[in-house]
């Protein structure tokens, strides 16, 4: 009996990964908006992707997903150390 929708690589079982997935977007958003809260979530569901990297593969996307999750981080503390060093963040509205 066949199945209408179904493709071939979903009834094979071989699946990606769904924290490496998450790390890598997380990784990848966090660049942008939200490193300092982003940043964290993709080294955690990057390492915990890089253990279930032999059941489930992706193996690839986790270790991306853990290195962007530094990469967020580091860039929050140079934005925190200009800032700093600046005097702050200030909002000027207005003539």
């Amino acid at each position: 009996m066949t199945s209408y929708g179904g493709s071939s690589a979903a009834s094979s079982g071989s699946r990606t990964n769904g924290l490496a997935i998450a790390s890598l977007v997380c990784g990848i958003i966090g660049l942008i908006f939200f490193n300092l809260i982003l940043g964290p979530l993709a080294i955690v569901f990057g390492a915990i992707g890089m253990r279930q990297t032999a059941a489930k593969g992706g193996g690839g996307m986790a270790k991306a997903g853990l290195i962007l999750g530094v990469v967020d981080l580091i860039v929050f503390a140079i934005l925190v150390a200009v800032a700093a060093s600046n005097g702050g963040f200030t909002w000027y509205i207005g003539g």
